[in-house]
């Protein structure tokens, strides 16, 4: 399958493959009546797929665009959990009362911009090879601005990455273009997962098909929608050292009991548990980041002085948004010919009095 097809040839395909999902590996499974994996435009007529999961009376739908435009920093990456919502394609401003209140992972902005090799703000930008502008490369690399491809005949995951979601499996190879500023080639291989509970799990493939080593850094700078960032807390992080970007990267030592949000703030925290997580006061809900291969979080929220100098982000909506990204910035991550770096990140939202008790025992992976 590829994304030079139209819609409806997608669609077709997919209906060609009887009682199989595709993209799950070498053994394909067996279709889910109750769940789908879609392809179809949004409403700016941009192609995307669209991942549903039932629990119960309900739907869990994850939404992201991949193709003509920069892929994964065009994820709304947006999923909701209300069985009313009609039409997860409009914007959130045309969604009736009850879908605007759903859970949403992966906010987008209001003044984000859709236009070609330009990246979108929000959702969950896959940054590679770089991360921020420390380099050569333009900012977060070039992966976040690429045309991902369907992979067809991904090599298998373990069963547990498989079982009980609806999955699509993604695949980057370097241009000519990319060759010339980053003479490096590879395969990026990305599997994008919602369970019947509303998990969503990220899984990145890494591997070097050239002759020569190369290092690179690495994020999913996911972009988290809360009800006011004056309300919300990170837990997981204290203690730990960190970099201060708003101090040209000196290294601190985090001295709070958790992390609260009064003014901007841009860190690279340094050696972090598996679990993170973002408490929302005001919702009574929390955020749990789950991850692996991926040793640092970069904490940001540009606040009320820097979004107004950001054209694609409303004066305010630094209010509703939080970043919290499971990344690999200190050590960069080097791989010989023939090795495979694999990064894995999976996004919860639970009440915050069950995360509370339970914080220990959902951190074990």
């Amino acid at each position: 399958m590829d994304f030079g097809d139209s819609v409806e040839e997608r669609e077709q395909k997919i209906r060609n493959t009887p009682h199989c999902v595709p993209n799950m590996g070498h053994s394909m499974t067996v279709w889910d009546q109750r769940s789908e994996l879609e392809f179809t435009k949004d409403w700016n007529g941009i192609n995307h797929v669209t991942l549903k999961a039932p629990r119960g009376a309900s739907t869990r739908t994850l939404a992201f665009s991949l193709l003509k435009l920069p892929s994964f920093s065009n994820i709304p990456l947006v999923y909701f959990d209300n069985a009313s919502v009609s039409n997860p394609d409009l914007p959130l401003s045309e969604r009736d009362d009850d879908s605007q209140h759903s859970e949403i992972i992966g906010s987008f902005f209001s003044e984000a911009i859709f236009k070609p090799a330009k990246a979108m703000r929000g959702g969950i930008p896959i940054c590679f090879p770089q991360f921020g502008n420390c380099g050569s490369l333009e900012q977060h690399g070039f992966a976040r601005n690429k045309t991902w491809s369907i992979d067809n005949d991904p090599p298998p995951l373990h069963p547990s990455d498989s079982h009980g979601k609806v999955s699509v499996d993604l695949l980057l190879k370097p241009s000519e273009d990319d060759l010339k500023c980053w003479p490096h080639c590879f395969e990026f291989r990305l599997r994008v997962s919602l369970a019947m509970d509303g998990d969503l799990t990220m899984i990145s493939r890494i591997r070097n098909i050239d002759a020569k080593p190369f290092s690179f850094s690495f994020a999913y700078h996911t972009y988290l929608s809360v009800s006011d960032i004056s309300e919300v807390r990170i837990e997981g992080l204290e203690t730990l050292d960190y970099l201060d970007n708003l101090c040209q990267r000196e290294r601190f030592t985090e001295q709070g009991d958790a992390i609260t949000f009064e003014s901007e703030v841009d860190r690279a925290y340094l050696g972090s548990p598996n679990v993170i997580a973002v408490f929302d006061h005001e919702k009574k809900q929390t955020f749990v980041i789950r991850k692996e291969g991926l040793p640092d979080v970069v904490v940001w929220n540009p606040w009320e002085k820097k979004s107004r100098t950001m054209v694609d982000f409303g004066d305010e909506e630094y209010k509703q948004m939080l970043c919290v990204d499971g990344a690999v910035i200190e050590k960069p991550i080097t791989l010989r010919p023939g090795e495979e770096w694999t990064g894995r990140l999976e996004l919860s939202a639970v009440p915050s009095t069950y995360c509370t008790d339970h914080l220990d025992h959902i951190g074990s992976m």
